[in-house]
């Protein structure tokens, strides 16, 4: 047993997680210990520290994984603990065991209780020994694709296959019918290998309309365990989640003991300590063992909020043998809490990660709100990691009233220069399969409501425009300057791949009204503009417009009811289907090519995926754009930047296509080329 003073902490990690145990570390006298990669020299987490240490290049192997240079800086930097945070190596075995052996606090379980949960094979059969119920699946040990194949035609369809080893949602098909089958084996055995290390793979029904409920537990070296109430994951997409809240609406007193309970049984019968999370499926009142994380989760906080706790605090006390702070009779919740997940990723071109530079970032907290995050004026987004860049919290004395805290918090944050999913999470808050009901994981997938609407992105393409033309003239402090325009003035623009022109017309302000074209059809009537530094404001439709707006020398950004919208400058009109068809598949953004699908000389259809590039922990198909003859412009292990070529697609005479089995063995072929 741990009884040991932590003086100083080091923080295993990044970004908002970093940021936010460095915060309570500091409220508890403890000196801080940042590490950082090459991309990350100047992130926030670096700056709160109060010293840092450099692991390595950008690439997460070289750094955040890196085992050996993690044990290094707190050696040299005279750590007493190692705080793992979530992600990377939080829950990987093998650093637990490499700390403990330089006589440095691990701030989490064991080593053996990280690898025996950590291995979802072993972690299933585990439970089932405690009286836990579980789907029926099937996890043999390095089972084969054959294996796999026979075992699914007795426990029938849909059901999902997984990695072995990892979670997060990567490495994770859902298959609803027998045919899916062999290709959804095959690309998560390529994801797994290259997100873990490991192509092992298990396969389990699944359920049709579950909840996804997740109990957190904590657990002393004094052998005391308590459950802090239950946690809905359920708004999910591509099997992550977007938001969280805690209690779960409609979960029947009896289920939610039932689930606790099970929760601190599997805890005691593998001797945890720390902080841990069981998740669930729930359906029709009966729940399923799912996995349980041996670490911090994302959404502790509205834990924290419902019952007025600092998890992290209970960690590092824990972790110098303190007993527990409550039992499990003073663990009474209060209110409700909710918490959303600011992601880089632009919702309206299918949650395309996104890079660039926070021009203007502003979160306002007031009571009952709490942003985690990562960002300033000036932020780095790069590829080399997650997207998650902060993490909306909002409480309520009833969950009414955190979702109308939690809707002014989003409206009050402003993050512009980089596209984000402010605007999706708000629409997600404000639907009524979302307020009126306790929703299921297949919300997202029921509900379209990626999108902002056509109105609003016209009033964006408004503001944007009214903007540009503002800040070009000589007195661009004040829009009456837009009285010097004796003509029509033009500008080209390029928004989400499509080319537009505006044209706007002042020759009528002195009326009080701007006149904008839009590719000389839609003729939009601005009244009452007005424009500061960051704000810009105007009439359209009856409507009043708001606008946060912002710019660098080729783009300007708009954020408009949460959503962010980035317009390039000064571009050729092109059209997006006419430039694909053309000739040059290229890289969405800067990234690794992962897999390689197709062969040069090949010829490929429209729609076939050709590769693979991984960026900010994602997967990404590139897909051809016309049928044609390919011809490849990059290798396996290439890093890519935006825009770079990777394919060049030659027209193919008409009524060629390629035989759809010619590209199934073709990408049969390449699979082993994943992960080398």
């Amino acid at each position: 047993m741990t009884n040991r003073k932590i003086q100083r902490l080091l923080v295993a990690n990044r970004g908002e997680i970093a940021c936010r145990i460095f915060r309570t570390a500091k409220a508890m006298g403890m000196h801080t210990i940042a590490v950082f990669s090459d991309a990350d020299a100047n992130a926030r987490h670096v700056k709160m520290a109060h010293e840092c240490h450099r692991l390595g290049t950008s690439t997460a192997t070289d750094s955040y994984l890196n085992i050996q240079a993690i044990v290094q800086a707190a050696k040299v930097s005279g750590a007493d603990a190692v705080h793992p945070g979530y992600g990377f190596l939080s829950e990987n075995h093998a650093l637990a065991q490499a700390l403990d052996q330089a006589g440095i606090i691990f701030i989490g379980p064991s080593s053996n209780a990280i690898e025996l949960m950590g291995d979802k094979r072993r972690a299933k059969q585990f439970v089932a020994r405690a009286g836990v119920p579980l789907l029926p699946g099937f996890s043999e040990e390095n089972a084969s694709n054959d294996q796999l194949i026979n075992a699914a035609q007795e426990i029938g369809f849909p059901l999902m296959v997984k990695a072995a080893h990892g979670g997060g949602g990567r490495g994770m098909r859902l298959v609803l019918a027998a045919e899916q089958l062999a290709a959804a084996i095959d690309s998560a055995r390529a994801e797994a290998r290259n997100a873990f290390g490991s192509d092992a793979l298990l396969i389990e029904r699944a359920l049709t309309q579950p909840r996804h409920i997740e109990i957190q537990i904590f657990s002393d070296q004094h052998g005391q365990c308590v459950y802090l109430g239950e946690r809905d994951c359920s708004v999910q997409r591509r099997h992550q989640k977007v938001i969280e809240e805690a209690p779960a609406v409609d979960l029947p007193a009896p289920l939610r003991q039932a689930m606790g309970e099970a929760a601190v049984r599997i805890a005691l019968s593998c001797d945890y300590v720390g902080a841990g999370t069981v998740e669930f499926l729930v359906e029709q009142e009966q729940f399923y063992f799912l996995e349980m994380n041996t670490r911090l989760q994302v959404e502790h906080p509205v834990t924290e909020a419902i019952y007025g706790v600092d998890l992290v605090q209970w960690q590092l006390q824990i972790a110098q043998g303190a007993p527990l702070p409550k039992t499990q009779q003073q663990l009474v919740p209060r209110g409700h809490a909710i918490e959303v997940r600011l992601y880089a990723e632009d919702p309206a071109q299918n949650f395309m990660p996104q890079i660039g530079r926070m021009a203007l970032w502003q979160s306002l907290e007031q009571a009952h709100q709490r942003t985690d995050h990562m960002l300033f004026n000036g932020a780095e987004i790069t590829q080399w990691y997650d997207p998650l860049l902060a993490k909306l919290i909002a409480w309520g004395e009833s969950r009414d009233a955190a979702i109308q805290q939690l809707c002014n918090q989003i409206d009050a944050t402003i993050a512009l220069g980089v596209n984000h999913n402010l605007g999706f999470l708000r629409r997600i808050c404000t639907h009524p399969g979302f307020t009126e009901a306790p929703p299921t994981t297949q919300f997202l997938i029921t509900y379209d409501i990626a999108r902002p609407s056509e109105a609003a992105m016209t009033q964006a393409r408004a503001a944007a425009c009214l903007y540009a033309f503002t800040r070009a003239q000589p007195n661009n402090k004040s829009h009456h300057a837009l009285s010097q325009l004796s003509h029509a003035k033009q500008q080209r623009w390029l928004h989400n791949g499509a080319g537009f022109q505006a044209t706007l017309d002042a020759r009528q302000w002195c009326n009080g009204t701007l006149i904008l074209h839009l590719n000389d059809e839609q003729a939009l009537h601005l009244e009452r503009c007005s424009y500061t530094d960051n704000q810009i404001s105007f009439t359209l439709d009856h409507q009043c417009i708001h606008a946060f707006v912002g710019h660098n020398e080729h783009q300007i950004f708009v954020q408009l009811k949460s959503d962010h919208y980035t317009f390039e400058r000064n571009k050729l009109i092109t059209n997006a289907d006419t430039a694909s068809a053309s000739g040059n598949l290229n890289a969405p953004m800067d990234g690794q090519v992962l897999a390689i699908l197709c062969e040069s000389g090949q010829v490929v259809n429209a729609g076939d995926t050709l590769l693979l590039l991984e960026a900010m922990k994602m997967e990404l198909p590139i897909k051809a754009t016309a049928t044609g003859e390919a011809t490849l412009m990059c290798q396996v292990g290439d890093q890519v930047r935006q825009g770079q070529c990777l394919v060049n697609i030659a027209p193919a005479p008409e009524n060629c296509a390629a035989p759809s089995d010619h590209m199934q063995q073709t990408k049969t072929a390449f699979k082993s080329t994943v992960g080398k």
